[in-house]
């Protein structure tokens, strides 16, 4: 057996074979129990349509305002949220009470964020910024902490002696890790491009509140333009996001804001919601001495637990776990697209040029789009994620498949991509899908706004309601479930050591930092 074949089966009980056996397993299981039926009468109209529409865009239907707010959110979120987690990353592998207020705010989605925040600051700039900051904070920290830890301890060992730890951090260690710092926050960028374009469909003035709009409409010229505006703004982002042009785009982004940036009533707002709306309903009128009172807060807490954050948390692992294996699948097919040895030097650009697109689309919009031609059930959301996913750890392993070293007599075709290659990658392929478990679950989380019946469906019904209490709780929930399948992710790639590899997804290529590399990407 040659050496890269039996890397897969390497750990006993613990290989990758085995690991990646269960998860089929699971998939397969949840298959049975998984709503995936097609309900809308004829969807291949449907996509004629939008594809017509991709075709032949109505450009000058674009309001270019949403243009300048999807940007400016989304720079104003990062700026704020790569800035907090700068001073987090810091103290964040010292204190265990740092660690879990970050991964507190990563494991809120976005949109759970701006459900919340809506509440206090209303469909305002505020909110688009503050559900972008919160949880880009908790990612950025965890990730600068990371590659702190990673960089070069040379230049400290020739300090002075009484060098104070500010100083020491920012004449020996910056300098080392400033380059990493910028190309994470650059691709951090990118990934706020796609949460603002998301929050659009909540209402904010972003290009997605118009593309919701265009496409329940039937405008799917306008729809088209939006999007090709939207991949124009994704694809040239390094044209225009760059240290000189960065302190000209944050002013700029602030004068953009609308003229209404909180609620008139900011304080009494935040105080009513701290103090009532989110505090449980047997609780405000209670008193906390008196039995009685948490013998109503049970009752209250009881039917919330069983009616809908067990099945709730159920349906999210189960379209989760399917989604999971089926971006497996669909990154071992697409990888081949994006490397120069499989696809040629004529395919190999218009392959990565593919992958580009897929990744740079965002599970909710495309679950959404696909709603509307397949109608409402979980197909379209794993779709959804299974393309988008698929895209991101296809198109890195694409770029690692070109930078294996191979034999002169190595073999070609089908015998190359079994053989020798994907067993080679295949140990932080399977190290890559692992850190995007916990992004798949919370992806599966909030698409119950769209009406399929997991996590988020609930926390959306409960803020319709205005019962923002229960709100809370089933958002609480959600944060525990990922991270629980974060933890388990974790102890699954210590158990199988895949950070001990020599070939690494995340290692740099041809002396470029792989930014989609980092486990926290969304």
């Amino acid at each position: 057996m040659s050496p890269v074949l039996a890397s897969l089966r390497s750990g006993g009980r613990w290989g990758y074979m085995s690991v990646s056996r269960w998860f089929v397993v699971l998939a397969v299981a949840a298959l049975f129990v998984a709503d995936l039926a097609i309900t809308s009468l004829n969807p291949w109209a449907d996509l004629r349509r939008l594809i017509g529409g991709l075709i032949h865009p109505d450009l000058p239907s674009v309001e270019i305002w949403s243009v300048v707010y999807t940007v400016a959110f989304a720079m104003l979120g990062v700026t704020l949220g790569a800035g907090a987690g700068f001073l987090l990353a810091i103290p964040f592998a010292r204190f265990r009470t740092v660690r879990l207020i970050c991964a507190g705010l990563r494991a809120i989605h976005e949109l759970f964020w701006a459900l919340l925040l809506m509440q206090v600051f209303g469909l305002s700039a505020t909110t688009g910024i503050l559900a972008i900051a919160l949880p880009y904070a908790g990612i950025c920290a965890k990730v600068y902490s990371e590659i702190i830890e990673e960089a070069d301890l040379s230049a400290l060992r020739v300090l002075p002696e009484g060098t104070s730890t500010i100083s020491a951090f920012a004449y020996a260690r910056l300098p080392d890790v400033a380059a990493a710092f910028r190309h994470y926050t650059l691709y951090r960028f990118e990934c706020a491009m796609r949460s603002t374009l998301v929050l659009g469909f909540i209402g904010l003035p972003t290009m997605g509140f118009y593309l919701e709009s265009a496409f329940r409409q039937g405008r799917y010229a306008e729809a088209g333009a939006l999007l090709l505006v939207f991949y124009a703004l994704i694809g040239s982002r390094r044209l225009w996001v760059r240290p000189a042009t960065l302190p000209i785009l944050m002013v700029a982004s602030a004068l953009a804001l609308p003229a209404t940036i909180g609620a008139p009533n900011l304080g009494a707002s935040l105080v009513r919601f701290l103090t009532h709306d989110i505090v449980p309903s047997p609780l405000r009128s209670g008193h906390l001495l008196d039995p009685e009172t948490w013998l109503r807060l049970g009752q209250w807490f009881r039917p919330i637990v069983m009616q809908q954050i067990l099945p709730g948390a159920f349906q999210t692992l189960v379209l989760s776990q399917i989604a999971l294996v089926a971006t497996a699948i669909g990154a071992l097919i697409l990888f081949p697209l994006a490397s120069r040895r499989f696809a040629g030097p004529v395919g190999q650009p218009f392959g990565r040029l593919v992958l580009v697109v897929v990744r740079s689309t965002p599970e909710y919009m495309l679950a959404y789009v696909l709603l509307q031609l397949l109608g409402p059930s979980m197909l379209p959301a794993i779709v959804a994620l299974t393309i988008h996913n698929a895209g991101i750890i296809g198109y890195l392993m694409g770029r690692h498949a070109d930078g294996l070293p191979y034999r002169a007599d190595a073999p070609t075709g089908l015998d190359l991509y079994a053989y020798e290659t994907v067993p080679r990658l295949y140990g932080q392929f399977l190290a890559y899908l692992l850190y995007r478990w916990e992004l798949i679950l919370r992806e599966s989380a909030i698409f119950g706004i769209l009406g399929v019946a997991t996590l988020g469906f609930y926390v959306d019904a409960a803020i319709s309601e205005l019962r923002l209490d229960v709100a809370v709780v089933l958002i609480a929930a959600t944060a525990i479930l990922a991270a629980t399948v974060d933890a388990l992710s974790r102890a699954l790639r210590r158990r199988l050591r895949l950070t001990d590899l020599p070939t690494r997804l995340s290692a740099p290529i041809g002396g470029k930092t792989a930014e989609l590399a980092r486990p926290v990407c969304g």
